[in-house]
């Protein structure tokens, strides 16, 4: 089969490689419709990994993906050949403590597909055990779908915010999770909503899609809130700033939660500003089994998927769009592919 091979850092080829078999009666195949560019993704072709150049290399990148089950697979499943699944790319050990207490993206054990060493699914095909697929409605198309990960993510975080009634909320970041989380702020009741992002046209859409204000910058939400501050803020950049700048936009006795992997794995924080206005810090990271909430909150359009999935590309395009998303020309906010 064909796939899209991170080979070395910033070294993507598409290759003939093996096709996947289940090697356990619970294994499934799919061959892949839609796969998503997500940052973690560019974090191991520009640096290697999100915690540097750590990953083993060559293997293939992709796990916010959706397919159809080959017709073998189908049948070991008990679904049709041609329903639409989405897979939770994260397979959790479920043995270890931490499972047990229900952080099961925590698991140190945990099987990540495409994160090295695991293969992922920029690839006609894709080997995944049956826990981890899940049906979705014909309203959901596999670009959809295949964000539904990204919106697992989103889901996650707010469930660590806690967000209350009518809070002022500021979204620091407004890329695909970000723009998630604007709209999940907004289910949720928040009163105003800032969106911020040096990016214009992700501004906009943020506030198409339920954000209040919109600001180029955090040394802006303080004229947006009359010098007090956010209630809550939500990180969702790749920067290392990203940490500081969100301390600086929260209110005293504020709430952060950090959702964004800093380029290079490093925070720069001036430990002040969070001490002395007394926040509260929540990092997140993935998402526990929150698959059937995604579901349903895309499925009646509660959320709105389709705007964030701007580009797409063949499978032999992946390098491109690879750059391109690295490059945000052209207005990209997800790129895509479909093998």
């Amino acid at each position: 089969m064909r796939a899209a091979v991170l080979q070395d850092i910033r070294d993507i080829r598409v290759l003939d490689i093996p096709e996947p078999r289940p090697l356990a009666e619970d294994e499934l195949i799919i061959r892949v419709k839609a796969v998503g560019v997500c940052g973690s993704d560019l974090h191991s072709y520009l640096e290697g990994g999100t915690t540097g150049p750590t990953q083993v290399r060559p293997f293939v990148l992709g796990h916010e993906f959706s397919g159809v089950l080959t017709p073998d697979s189908a049948r070991k499943a008990g679904l049709s050949a041609d329903a639409l699944v989405a897979v939770d790319p994260s397979i959790p050990c479920g043995h270890c403590e931490w499972c047990h207490r229900g952080h099961t993206n925590l698991c140190p054990n945990v099987k990540f597909l495409g994160y090295a060493p695991h293969n992922g699914a920029m690839a006609e095909f894709v080997c995944v055990p049956k826990s981890a697929v899940h049906l979705v409605p014909d309203s959901i198309d596999p670009a959809g779908a295949a964000i539904l990960e990204t919106l697992g993510v989103a889901i996650h975080a707010m469930d660590l915010a806690r967000p209350r009634l009518q809070e002022t909320v500021a979204v620091l970041g407004c890329g695909p999770v970000g723009l998630l989380l604007v709209q999940l702020a907004r289910l949720a009741g928040s009163g105003k909503i800032i969106a911020i992002d040096p990016v214009e046209q992700r501004t906009a859409l943020a506030c198409d899609l339920g954000a209040d204000v919109a600001c180029r910058s955090y040394a802006e939400v303080a004229d947006a809130t009359e010098g007090r501050g956010v209630d809550l803020v939500i990180e969702a950049t790749d920067s290392s700033h990203g940490f500081e700048h969100a301390a600086r936009c929260a209110r005293i006795g504020g709430r952060v939660v950090l959702v964004g992997i800093p380029e290079n794995n490093q925070y720069i924080l001036s430990g002040a500003e969070s001490r002395r206005k007394g926040l509260s810090i929540k990092f997140s990271r993935r998402m526990p089994e929150v698959y059937p909430r995604a579901i349903a909150l895309a499925q009646d359009g509660q959320v709105k998927l389709a705007p964030l999935a701007t580009h797409s590309f063949s499978l032999d395009q992946t390098p491109a769009a690879f750059e391109q998303q690295v490059a945000r020309r052209d207005g990209i906010i997800k790129a895509i592919i479909c093998p």
